[in-house]
Protein backbone atom coordinates (compact mmCIF):
# COMPACT_ATOMS: atom_id res chain seq x y z
CA UNK A 1 0.00 0.00 0.00
CA UNK A 2 2.63 2.72 0.81
CA UNK A 3 4.74 1.76 -2.65
CA UNK A 4 1.13 2.45 -4.44
CA UNK A 5 0.68 5.54 -2.34
CA UNK A 6 4.20 6.80 -3.26
CA UNK A 7 3.53 5.43 -7.23
CA UNK A 8 0.68 6.85 -7.54
CA UNK A 9 1.38 10.48 -5.53
CA UNK A 10 4.22 10.84 -7.98
CA UNK A 11 2.65 10.39 -11.21
CA UNK A 12 0.21 13.26 -9.92
CA UNK A 13 2.74 15.44 -7.78
CA UNK A 14 0.73 15.51 -5.30
CA UNK A 15 1.56 14.47 -1.61
CA UNK A 16 0.79 10.68 -0.35
CA UNK A 17 -1.31 12.11 2.29
CA UNK A 18 -3.66 13.77 -0.20
CA UNK A 19 -4.10 10.45 -1.93
CA UNK A 20 -4.37 8.40 0.68
CA UNK A 21 -7.45 10.93 1.12
CA UNK A 22 -8.66 10.51 -1.89
CA UNK A 23 -8.62 6.61 -1.85
CA UNK A 24 -10.25 6.45 1.85
CA UNK A 25 -12.72 9.18 0.63
CA UNK A 26 -11.85 12.10 3.01
CA UNK A 27 -13.21 15.91 2.90
CA UNK A 28 -10.62 18.35 1.72
CA UNK A 29 -9.51 17.10 -1.43
CA UNK A 30 -10.86 19.42 -4.88
CA UNK A 31 -12.53 17.47 -7.30
CA UNK A 32 -9.81 18.05 -9.91
CA UNK A 33 -6.94 16.81 -8.22
CA UNK A 34 -9.38 14.09 -6.78
CA UNK A 35 -9.81 12.70 -10.33
CA UNK A 36 -6.50 13.06 -11.71
CA UNK A 37 -5.48 10.64 -8.57
CA UNK A 38 -8.18 8.29 -9.26
CA UNK A 39 -7.03 8.59 -13.23
CA UNK A 40 -3.29 7.94 -12.03
CA UNK A 41 -4.64 4.87 -10.47
CA UNK A 42 -6.06 3.24 -13.72
CA UNK A 43 -2.97 4.10 -15.60
CA UNK A 44 -0.71 2.43 -13.13
CA UNK A 45 -2.37 -0.36 -13.34
CA UNK A 46 -4.37 -0.47 -9.85
CA UNK A 47 -7.92 -1.54 -9.01
CA UNK A 48 -9.75 1.68 -7.23
CA UNK A 49 -11.24 1.35 -4.13
CA UNK A 50 -14.71 -0.46 -4.35
CA UNK A 51 -16.35 2.98 -3.29
CA UNK A 52 -14.88 4.72 -6.03
CA UNK A 53 -15.22 2.63 -8.99
CA UNK A 54 -17.54 3.69 -11.87
CA UNK A 55 -17.34 5.90 -14.94
CA UNK A 56 -13.61 5.89 -15.75
CA UNK A 57 -11.97 9.48 -17.01
CA UNK A 58 -11.66 10.40 -20.32
CA UNK A 59 -9.51 8.48 -22.94
CA UNK A 60 -6.66 9.64 -25.17
CA UNK A 61 -5.52 8.57 -27.93
CA UNK A 62 -1.22 8.10 -27.74
CA UNK A 63 -0.01 6.94 -30.95
CA UNK A 64 3.47 5.92 -31.57
CA UNK A 65 5.19 4.63 -34.13
CA UNK A 66 7.05 1.87 -31.81
CA UNK A 67 8.26 1.66 -28.67
CA UNK A 68 12.03 0.11 -29.61
CA UNK A 69 13.95 3.79 -29.79
CA UNK A 70 14.06 4.76 -26.30
CA UNK A 71 13.04 8.70 -27.38
CA UNK A 72 8.98 7.21 -27.82
CA UNK A 73 8.75 5.50 -24.25
CA UNK A 74 10.21 8.80 -22.71
CA UNK A 75 8.04 11.14 -24.49
CA UNK A 76 5.02 8.67 -23.12
CA UNK A 77 5.89 8.62 -19.82
CA UNK A 78 5.79 12.11 -19.95
CA UNK A 79 2.51 13.08 -21.81
CA UNK A 80 1.12 10.21 -19.76
CA UNK A 81 1.60 12.00 -16.95
CA UNK A 82 0.23 15.05 -17.47
CA UNK A 83 -2.94 13.74 -19.06
CA UNK A 84 -3.23 11.58 -15.44
CA UNK A 85 -2.77 15.19 -13.56
CA UNK A 86 -5.77 16.41 -15.80
CA UNK A 87 -8.36 13.34 -15.39
CA UNK A 88 -7.51 11.55 -18.62
CA UNK A 89 -6.69 8.32 -19.49
CA UNK A 90 -4.04 7.61 -21.95
CA UNK A 91 -4.90 4.83 -24.65
CA UNK A 92 -0.88 3.58 -25.88
CA UNK A 93 -1.27 2.74 -29.66
CA UNK A 94 2.02 1.64 -31.06
CA UNK A 95 2.67 0.07 -34.48
CA UNK A 96 4.54 -3.06 -34.59
CA UNK A 97 5.87 -4.88 -38.25
CA UNK A 98 2.96 -7.39 -39.23
CA UNK A 99 0.50 -5.89 -36.87
CA UNK A 100 -2.17 -3.08 -36.25
CA UNK A 101 -1.03 -0.42 -38.44
CA UNK A 102 -1.96 3.26 -37.77
CA UNK A 103 -5.27 3.41 -39.74
CA UNK A 104 -6.66 0.45 -38.08
CA UNK A 105 -5.83 2.83 -34.55
CA UNK A 106 -7.74 5.63 -35.53
CA UNK A 107 -10.40 3.04 -36.61
CA UNK A 108 -10.17 1.46 -33.18
CA UNK A 109 -10.25 4.60 -31.22
CA UNK A 110 -13.22 5.75 -32.59
CA UNK A 111 -15.08 3.08 -31.93
CA UNK A 112 -14.06 4.06 -28.74
CA UNK A 113 -14.92 7.48 -28.30
CA UNK A 114 -12.12 8.75 -27.25
CA UNK A 115 -12.19 12.78 -26.56
CA UNK A 116 -8.75 13.56 -28.53
CA UNK A 117 -5.41 11.66 -29.96
CA UNK A 118 -1.66 12.80 -29.65
CA UNK A 119 0.68 11.74 -32.82
CA UNK A 120 4.12 11.31 -31.96
CA UNK A 121 5.96 10.43 -34.85
CA UNK A 122 3.54 8.31 -38.26
CA UNK A 123 2.44 9.09 -41.02
CA UNK A 124 1.22 12.53 -41.26
CA UNK A 125 5.49 12.89 -41.27
CA UNK A 126 5.82 10.99 -44.56
CA UNK A 127 5.04 13.78 -47.30
CA UNK A 128 4.29 10.50 -49.47
CA UNK A 129 1.86 8.60 -47.42
CA UNK A 130 -1.94 8.73 -47.30
CA UNK A 131 -3.51 11.06 -44.73
CA UNK A 132 -6.88 10.18 -45.39
CA UNK A 133 -7.61 8.92 -41.68
CA UNK A 134 -6.01 12.72 -40.24
CA UNK A 135 -8.80 14.40 -42.54
CA UNK A 136 -11.59 11.56 -40.93
CA UNK A 137 -10.34 13.45 -37.65
CA UNK A 138 -10.31 16.67 -38.88
CA UNK A 139 -13.74 16.31 -40.04
CA UNK A 140 -15.35 14.96 -36.94
CA UNK A 141 -13.58 17.71 -35.33
CA UNK A 142 -11.76 15.37 -33.09
CA UNK A 143 -9.19 17.38 -30.94
CA UNK A 144 -5.65 16.23 -31.95
CA UNK A 145 -2.06 17.42 -31.36
CA UNK A 146 0.73 16.29 -33.56
CA UNK A 147 4.72 15.96 -32.81
CA UNK A 148 7.46 16.84 -35.07
CA UNK A 149 5.40 17.77 -38.03
CA UNK A 150 2.51 19.64 -39.60
CA UNK A 151 0.12 17.94 -42.35
CA UNK A 152 -0.30 21.24 -45.14
CA UNK A 153 -4.24 21.70 -45.64
CA UNK A 154 -4.98 20.86 -41.82
CA UNK A 155 -4.31 23.16 -39.17
CA UNK A 156 -3.75 20.66 -36.14
CA UNK A 157 -1.73 22.06 -33.59
CA UNK A 158 1.62 21.12 -33.95
CA UNK A 159 4.68 21.02 -31.72
CA UNK A 160 8.06 20.46 -33.06
CA UNK A 161 12.32 20.64 -32.21
CA UNK A 162 13.31 23.03 -34.83
CA UNK A 163 15.56 21.33 -36.69
CA UNK A 164 17.23 23.50 -38.50
CA UNK A 165 18.88 24.70 -35.49
CA UNK A 166 19.70 21.15 -34.53
CA UNK A 167 21.41 20.43 -37.30
CA UNK A 168 23.34 24.37 -37.10
CA UNK A 169 24.33 23.16 -33.49
CA UNK A 170 25.51 19.71 -34.38
CA UNK A 171 27.37 20.59 -38.08
CA UNK A 172 29.50 23.99 -36.37
CA UNK A 173 30.25 21.69 -32.90
CA UNK A 174 32.26 19.47 -35.52
CA UNK A 175 33.50 22.31 -37.76
CA UNK A 176 34.90 23.81 -34.69
CA UNK A 177 36.25 20.52 -34.06
CA UNK A 178 38.34 20.56 -37.89
CA UNK A 179 36.18 18.43 -39.39
CA UNK A 180 35.40 19.80 -43.19
CA UNK A 181 34.05 16.38 -44.98
CA UNK A 182 31.02 16.13 -42.48
CA UNK A 183 27.96 14.08 -43.68
CA UNK A 184 24.26 13.29 -42.88
CA UNK A 185 22.82 9.66 -42.10
CA UNK A 186 18.66 10.80 -42.35
CA UNK A 187 15.79 9.00 -42.47
CA UNK A 188 13.75 8.14 -46.02
CA UNK A 189 13.46 10.67 -48.43
CA UNK A 190 9.76 12.07 -47.81
CA UNK A 191 10.36 12.04 -44.18
CA UNK A 192 9.79 15.85 -43.29
CA UNK A 193 12.01 16.26 -40.55
CA UNK A 194 14.15 14.78 -42.68
CA UNK A 195 14.06 16.97 -45.54
CA UNK A 196 14.52 19.97 -42.91
CA UNK A 197 17.86 18.75 -41.64
CA UNK A 198 19.13 18.38 -45.04
CA UNK A 199 17.78 21.81 -46.13
CA UNK A 200 19.93 23.15 -42.89
CA UNK A 201 22.52 21.47 -43.73
CA UNK A 202 22.69 22.54 -47.21
CA UNK A 203 22.16 25.93 -46.17
CA UNK A 204 25.09 25.70 -43.56
CA UNK A 205 27.50 24.67 -46.30
CA UNK A 206 26.39 27.20 -48.16
CA UNK A 207 27.12 29.81 -45.57
CA UNK A 208 30.39 28.32 -45.37
CA UNK A 209 31.09 28.82 -49.00
CA UNK A 210 30.83 25.12 -49.82
CA UNK A 211 28.10 22.93 -51.37
CA UNK A 212 26.81 19.70 -49.58
CA UNK A 213 27.84 16.66 -51.88
CA UNK A 214 25.57 14.37 -52.73
CA UNK A 215 27.39 11.37 -51.54
CA UNK A 216 27.65 12.97 -47.63
CA UNK A 217 24.33 12.60 -48.23
CA UNK A 218 22.47 9.04 -47.15
CA UNK A 219 18.93 8.32 -46.48
CA UNK A 220 17.79 5.15 -44.51
CA UNK A 221 15.32 3.56 -41.80
CA UNK A 222 15.38 5.01 -38.20
CA UNK A 223 17.17 2.02 -36.63
CA UNK A 224 20.61 0.31 -35.72
CA UNK A 225 20.87 -1.43 -38.92
CA UNK A 226 19.91 1.97 -41.22
CA UNK A 227 22.21 3.91 -39.16
CA UNK A 228 25.16 1.03 -39.86
CA UNK A 229 24.12 0.92 -43.58
CA UNK A 230 24.10 5.33 -43.87
CA UNK A 231 27.50 5.12 -41.92
CA UNK A 232 28.92 2.23 -43.99
CA UNK A 233 28.71 4.29 -47.69
CA UNK A 234 29.41 7.77 -46.31
CA UNK A 235 32.80 6.39 -44.81
CA UNK A 236 33.46 5.02 -48.13
CA UNK A 237 32.68 8.89 -48.81
CA UNK A 238 35.52 9.65 -46.75
CA UNK A 239 33.76 11.67 -43.88
CA UNK A 240 35.39 12.26 -40.84
CA UNK A 241 32.35 13.50 -39.01
CA UNK A 242 28.66 12.45 -38.99
CA UNK A 243 25.49 14.23 -38.69
CA UNK A 244 22.80 11.64 -37.62
CA UNK A 245 18.84 11.98 -37.64
CA UNK A 246 18.37 10.30 -34.62
CA UNK A 247 20.45 8.17 -31.44
CA UNK A 248 19.40 4.99 -32.87
CA UNK A 249 20.85 5.78 -36.22
CA UNK A 250 24.01 7.33 -34.49
CA UNK A 251 24.53 4.00 -32.85
CA UNK A 252 24.60 2.25 -35.55
CA UNK A 253 27.04 4.50 -37.02
CA UNK A 254 29.31 4.14 -34.37
CA UNK A 255 29.04 0.57 -35.17
CA UNK A 256 29.71 0.57 -38.28
CA UNK A 257 32.93 3.08 -37.65
CA UNK A 258 34.26 -0.35 -35.47
CA UNK A 259 33.62 -2.85 -37.76
CA UNK A 260 36.21 -0.93 -40.37
CA UNK A 261 38.40 -0.86 -37.37
CA UNK A 262 37.79 2.95 -37.10
CA UNK A 263 38.02 4.70 -33.32
CA UNK A 264 35.35 6.77 -32.45
CA UNK A 265 36.15 9.66 -32.13
CA UNK A 266 39.30 9.23 -33.08
CA UNK A 267 39.07 8.63 -36.58
CA UNK A 268 34.93 9.79 -36.53
CA UNK A 269 32.99 11.77 -34.88
CA UNK A 270 29.10 11.38 -34.53
CA UNK A 271 26.60 13.30 -33.28
CA UNK A 272 23.06 11.73 -32.83
CA UNK A 273 19.37 13.58 -32.14
CA UNK A 274 16.50 13.09 -29.09
CA UNK A 275 19.22 12.64 -26.19
CA UNK A 276 17.74 9.38 -25.17
CA UNK A 277 18.18 7.67 -22.08
CA UNK A 278 20.76 5.60 -21.85
CA UNK A 279 22.31 7.46 -24.05
CA UNK A 280 25.18 8.74 -21.48
CA UNK A 281 26.19 4.93 -20.80
CA UNK A 282 26.69 4.19 -24.40
CA UNK A 283 30.69 3.35 -24.95
CA UNK A 284 31.84 6.42 -26.16
CA UNK A 285 28.99 8.43 -24.57
CA UNK A 286 27.15 9.65 -27.11
CA UNK A 287 26.87 13.48 -27.97
CA UNK A 288 23.72 14.39 -29.26
CA UNK A 289 21.18 17.03 -30.11
CA UNK A 290 18.49 17.09 -27.06
CA UNK A 291 15.19 17.07 -28.32
CA UNK A 292 13.18 19.09 -24.95
CA UNK A 293 10.65 16.14 -24.74
CA UNK A 294 9.28 17.54 -21.39
CA UNK A 295 8.47 21.11 -22.50
CA UNK A 296 6.85 19.40 -25.85
CA UNK A 297 4.77 16.87 -24.17
CA UNK A 298 3.26 19.38 -21.54
CA UNK A 299 2.72 21.60 -24.60
CA UNK A 300 1.06 19.11 -26.47
CA UNK A 301 -1.00 17.99 -23.80
CA UNK A 302 -2.45 21.67 -22.86
CA UNK A 303 -2.95 22.28 -26.40
CA UNK A 304 -5.42 18.79 -26.94
CA UNK A 305 -7.39 19.96 -23.35
CA UNK A 306 -7.89 23.31 -24.60
CA UNK A 307 -9.26 21.83 -27.35
CA UNK A 308 -11.47 19.57 -25.43
CA UNK A 309 -12.53 22.37 -23.50
CA UNK A 310 -13.42 24.34 -26.32
CA UNK A 311 -11.11 27.16 -26.41
CA UNK A 312 -8.98 28.73 -29.20
CA UNK A 313 -5.58 27.34 -29.39
CA UNK A 314 -2.44 28.28 -31.35
CA UNK A 315 -2.82 26.28 -35.52
CA UNK A 316 0.39 27.12 -36.29
CA UNK A 317 3.66 24.71 -35.81
CA UNK A 318 5.24 26.11 -32.27
CA UNK A 319 8.85 25.65 -32.36
CA UNK A 320 11.19 24.71 -29.49
CA UNK A 321 14.60 25.04 -28.94
CA UNK A 322 17.21 21.89 -29.18
CA UNK A 323 20.18 21.91 -26.64
CA UNK A 324 23.67 20.72 -27.61
CA UNK A 325 25.09 17.65 -25.34
CA UNK A 326 28.96 17.12 -26.15
CA UNK A 327 29.96 13.78 -24.49
CA UNK A 328 32.32 11.44 -26.31
CA UNK A 329 31.86 10.54 -29.63
CA UNK A 330 32.62 13.41 -31.22
CA UNK A 331 36.26 14.65 -30.89
CA UNK A 332 39.04 17.00 -32.82
CA UNK A 333 39.35 15.67 -37.06
CA UNK A 334 41.93 13.58 -37.87
CA UNK A 335 44.93 14.51 -38.97
CA UNK A 336 44.95 14.09 -43.08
Amino acid sequence: MTRRLALVAKKVGVSEATVSRVLNGKPGVSQATRQAVLTALDVLGYERPTQLRGERGKLIGLVLPELSNPIFPAFAEVVGGALAQRGLTPVLCTQTPGGIQETDYVELLLQQQVSGVVFAGGLYAQADAAHDHYRLLHARNLPVVLVNAPIPGLDFPCVSTDDAVAVQQAWRHLASLGHERIGLALGPADHVPSRRKLAAAEAVARAAGAELPGERVVRGMYSMEGGHTAAARLLDAGVTGIVCASDIIALGAVRAARRRGLRVPEDVSVVGYDDSPLMTVTEPPLSTVRQPIDAMGRTAVQLLTAQIDGREVVRDEIMFEPELVVRGSTGPAPAS
